[in-house]
Parts: structure tokens; sequence; C-alpha cells
């Protein structure tokens, strides 16, 4: 049986764990390459890989204007 540390997190249980809205997790994923795997139409996540993402600067603010091409994809438009 895996650990709990090691097992798979869902989309929900990460955006818990990071302490922000669901929408912005698949907004991570799309724009800023956030480590996610899918699994059939699930997204599943390994909590040591998202915390190196969060600390290597992944989720930070980026500057005005510099909206990625996942992003406006994702959306629907330029923000």
């Amino acid at each position: 049986m895996a650990s709990e540390q090691n097992r798979w997190l869902s989309a929900e249980e990460i955006a818990q764990h990071l302490g922000v809205s669901i929408d912005t997790i698949y907004r991570w994923i799309a724009g800023r390459g956030m480590p996610a795997h899918k699994i059939g139409r699930l997204w599943k996540f390994k909590t040591d890989e998202v915390d190196e993402w969060v600390k290597a600067g992944g989720a930070g603010e980026p500057k005005a204007g510099n909206t990625s091409a996942g992003e406006q994809e994702f959306f629907g438009e330029e923000r």
C-alpha cells in the first residue's frame, strides 16, 4: 500500500494542499507547466513534484500582459 505522502492526489486535493481554487490549478497546468499527469479524463498530482515546482517559482505571478498561449487557449481570450 502506498504511503499517504506518496499517493496520487486529485485536482481538488492539490488545490486544497496549495490553498488555491481548482480553476487556478487548471490554469497553471495549461499555462505554466504545472507538473500533472492525465490518467483517462482525470488529472493526478504528486505532492513532491508540485511542491518543487512551486519552490522553483512556477506558481509566481506573471508579469502584466504576459499571458501564455496555453492560458489564452484555456480561457478563449487574452487576459
